[in-house]
């Protein structure tokens, strides 16, 4: 039998990490590399669901998949840009329908499976059910009122930020990628809301941290790290801001029990079997949930300060431990 990796060409250490994790533990693995889809690798289903897969992998079968990892999806990428847009556009939909069509016919353990993972990214519902499984979480406004956001600001004494419910960058003139963090409002700014008629944003009130957190949870094994992200400038807003400076910094964390504990009803009220967490912890010890990722980067854990997570999907992949239920798709 064989482990389905569905990631996208440029997608290295992560795949490679669990692959090796894989063999280690005598399974197969096939990779499919999404971007290669429809130009360069092929495809055949029937009406039953069977069929193959074949491209720079070799060829598999689809009744040899036990099991499916799926990470990152770039369909139809290359597909060429100069086709017209009425030509393309149907054309990468096509592609994505029929391989996310044949996922969902495979009938395999998911890790996630794409309902669950869409369903998880919506930061509202995450909240939402945070805050209901006793994790606290900050203050929150998600609008494009510019009126609402000035009066949820003036509520907050310790001011407050903004992010995106997306991860994106924009690029400058010169091309240069300009990610969006984490960014405190300034006076002026809450006097320049007028962009938000254009695009809604997330507003929390703003904590003072001792750390923050990242945790890791894969089935049911909690692997958190830490980072005084406070130590560079840079960095205090958004610890991404400095994250190659701070890399060497992480450390093992221990988490109370009682967010030990939320953190593992939340992935089970997601049906998530990997999740990848982001906490605050203030100077007093709260522990503020702000999100999870379904599908967040991990290696850079995996360095510092060494948490196993690549053997931990490996193992869940492998039914070596307990799988969360209903991601059977």
């Amino acid at each position: 039998m064989t482990i389905l990796i569905v990631t996208r060409s440029g997608d290295s250490e992560a795949p490679v990490a669990v692959t090796r994790a894989l063999e280690a533990r005598g399974e197969r693995s096939y990779r499919f590399d999404t971007d290669l889809f429809p130009t360069e690798l092929r495809l055949v289903l029937d009406e039953r669901g069977g069929g193959r897969l074949s491209g720079p992998a070799g060829v598999l079968e689809l009744e040899e998949i036990s099991a499916v990892w799926y990470r990152r999806s770039a369909m139809g990428a290359r597909i060429p840009r100069e086709l017209e847009p009425q030509l393309r556009q149907p054309s990468v939909e096509e592609s994505r329908r029929l391989v996310f069509g044949m996922l969902a016919a495979l009938g395999v353990f998911q890790l996630d499976a794409l309902e669950q993972i869409r369903r998880a990214e919506h930061k509202p519902l995450q909240l939402e059910l945070a805050r209901s499984l006793g994790l606290e979480v900050p203050r929150t406004l998600m609008t494009n009122d510019p009126e609402a956001v000035r009066a949820f600001a003036e509520s907050c004494p310790g001011g407050v930020v903004t992010k995106m419910m997306s991860s994106f960058a924009v690029y400058d003139e010169r091309g240069h990628e300009q990610v969006v963090f984490t960014t405190p409002l300034s006076a002026r700014d809450l006097e320049n809301l007028e962009g938000l008629e254009l695009c809604p944003m997330t507003f929390q009130e703003r904590l003072d941290k001792a750390v923050e957190l990242r945790v890791t949870v894969v089935g049911e094994q909690v692997m958190a790290a830490a980072i005084d992200s406070q130590v560079l400038p840079g960095a205090r807003n958004d610890w991404r801001r400095e994250g190659v400076a701070l890399i060497e910094a992480w450390q093992p964390y221990t988490l109370p029990e009682h967010v030990q504990q939320g953190v593992l009803g939340l992935m089970e009220a997601l049906g998530l079997n990997y999740g990848a967490f982001d906490f605050i912890v203030t100077p007093e010890g709260r522990h503020l949930f702000l999100e999870v990722n379904p599908a967040g980067e991990f290696m850079w854990l995996m360095r510092h300060p060494g948490l196993p997570i690549a053997e931990a999907l490996a193992d869940v992949l492998a039914a070596r431990t307990a799988r969360r239920r209903g991601l059977v798709g």
